[in-house]
């Protein structure tokens, strides 16, 4: 197996080289440079060392990101300690689970997550830090309060001088040793500890160098607005850009399309990660209303109007987006198809990545100028990857991946690892697909979403869903199948901003959903079509990437 650069030299690297710019950023409050970083992660060191924590031992982390967040973590890799980030969104009892499964012997936790949580629960930590201010929250470790207490004196004592570049010397890691768990929110089931060796975390920035790291240099900025918990945000909005001497502004905030695109007009990042549910806002807010009109379409369609017109409309996307970006990389589930096509369409420079947990993240991608319309690229650096298929052109397979990025396993869950990772190192993902002449991927659906109709045809919801989420009043959607009768029904959420503006009745937008299902059966196969729409009440609940979690809706009644 190829040998990839040491993830905590490369960190130690970065620290030197770009002592004196900034690094993190809390958007709009504070920012800390390289060198202010270094000093944070030195003093927690420090903690670590005097409460007796061992190398390999487990540090769990829960809150919204942060420039703490962010340093919190640094620490604990660069001591030699595994990180467990934990989704700042999970229900109390599963942080409670987490932190127990983990076997965590410190925890840096948010106020408000800490809240809500029992430190009786979690009976296997000696003590409990505050982000905000790496205060001692809860402890049974004296050595580990009086350091707290006495930080800065023990700081001084360590560099009785200075504190200089040369000072900054971090654990010495090897490819197979264990960096992280981290605890996935899946759409189609419970959370598993996926242990992420140091050689993924730094083959997964060896693909970021080699992909974009010729169109960013240090000092660029970015804004990070995916959990830092999750593997995608982690990957591509803050290790990647630290290394790369850039200077991530944290959204704290919840980044609904007003809050980003105030923050992504202010910060004008470099490169911008997202995950689809915001591009589609984005765009049915600010482009699908000005082309409904006949005479915009019309003029569309001619060459030189057209070309025009549509250049208004990528130079206006681009400004709302900031203006300063090489492309825009999604990730993290399907883009819609009538969102991706309008924007292809304006030539608009955008990318769809795909990826997973289980390989920190990235297994497929492809530049913007490269990229082909419905695909998510082509498998990246220190990759393999093939389709569990007779025919992978044109037969969706299972896809399977194997290289430095997969990961190690599932934590204490042998049964599950075997399930996923064979003798061979495929990493089976779940995922069905086929892949052109060119390597070029097309994702078909999860396999576990597929379903299977009356006369044994292979049914992909995501495929319907996608048509029937561009429809009236349609805000989310999810496809079902009756166990039964082998019937395919939709579960709707409609868009209930619009509702309320044109004075709707609970009847009213039944009528409507019945009429969406007329109109989208004649454009499927007969064997997909549905057989009615129920409206939801209330938002389908959704993973951090914004997937709507698929398994808690398939037994609906209709």
């Amino acid at each position: 197996m190829k040998n990839v650069p040491s993830f905590n030299m490369m960190l130690q690297d970065s620290i030197r080289k770009h002592w004196e710019l900034p690094s993190l950023s809390d958007y709009g409050i504070n920012t800390f440079r390289y060198k202010d970083v270094a000093r944070v992660i030195e003093k927690l060191h420090i903690l670590f060392e005097q409460s007796g924590i061992q190398k390999g031992d487990k540090i769990a982390i829960c809150g919204k990101n942060s420039s703490r967040w962010g340093m919190a973590f640094f620490s604990v890799v660069t001591y030699g300690a595994v990180a467990v980030p934990i989704l700042h969104e999970f229900h109390p009892n599963q942080v409670h689970d987490i932190v127990n499964h983990s076997e965590s012997k410190l925890f840096f936790v948010g106020e408000r997550e800490y809240a809500n949580l029992d430190a009786a629960a979690m009976p296997g930590l000696t003590g409990i830090i505050g982000i905000n201010d790496y205060e001692i929250l809860s402890s049974k470790n004296d050595n580990l309060v009086q350091a707290r207490e006495n930080l800065n004196k023990l700081f001084g004592e360590r560099f009785p001088n200075t504190f200089r570049p040369q000072d900054v010397q971090y654990h010495q890691c090897e490819p197979e040793e264990l960096a992280v768990i981290n605890y996935t929110s899946g759409t189609t089931s419970n959370s598993k500890g996926v242990m992420i060796p140091y050689r993924a975390l730094s083959s997964n920035i060896e693909f970021g160098i080699g992909a974009i790291g010729h169109f960013v240099k240090p000092g660029d900025r970015v804004l990070s607005m995916l959990p830092m918990a999750h593997m995608y945000g982690m990957a591509f909005e803050f290790l990647f850009e630290f290394i790369s001497g850039m200077h991530i502004n944290f959204l704290t905030k919840m980044a609904s399309p007003t809050i980003l695109l105030k923050a992504l007009a202010e910060v004008k990042p470099v490169i911008i990660v997202m995950v689809p549910l915001i591009m589609e806002k984005i765009v049915r807010k600010s482009i699908m209303p000005k082309i409904q009109d006949p005479k915009v379409k019309l003029l569309m369609k001619m060459p030189v109007i057209g070309d025009s017109i549509k250049k208004k409309i990528r130079e206006g996307l681009t400004s709302a987006l900031g203006g300063n970006f090489y492309e825009v990389i999604i990730g993290g589930a399907a883009l819609n198809q009538d969102v991706e096509t309008l924007l292809r369409d304006i030539k608009f420079p955008f990318t769809i990545g795909y990826g997973a947990t289980e390989c920190a993240p990235i297994i497929t991608y492809s530049d913007f100028k490269e990229s082909v319309a419905t695909s998510c690229g082509k498998v990246v650096v220190n990759q393999e990857l093939k389709i569990d298929s007779p025919d992978p052109q044109n037969i969706a397979g299972e896809i399977l991946t194997r290289g430095l990025n997969v990961m190690l396993g599932y934590y204490k869950n042998e049964e599950a690892t075997a399930a996923t990772l064979d003798s061979e190192g495929w990493y089976h993902t779940g995922d069905l697909g086929v892949m052109d002449k060119d390597g070029n991927v097309f994702i078909k659906g999860r396999s576990k979403n597929m379903l299977l109709g009356a006369n044994g045809q292979n049914i992909y919801p995501e495929e319907i869903e996608d048509k029937l989420s561009n429809m009236t009043l349609v805000q989310e959607c999810v496809v079902i199948q009756n166990k039964q009768t082998h019937k395919l029904y939709g579960l709707v959420y409609p868009d209930q901003e619009q509702v309320t503006k044109l004075g709707l009745t609970p009847d009213d937008v039944k009528a409507i959903m019945e009429q969406n299902r007329k109109e989208l059966n004649p454009n499927i196969p007969n064997y997909a079509q549905l057989s009615g729409i129920k409206v939801m009440d209330k938002e389908f609940e959704k993973t951090p990437k914004k997937s709507i979690k698929r398994f808690l809706y398939m037994d609906t009644e209709i």
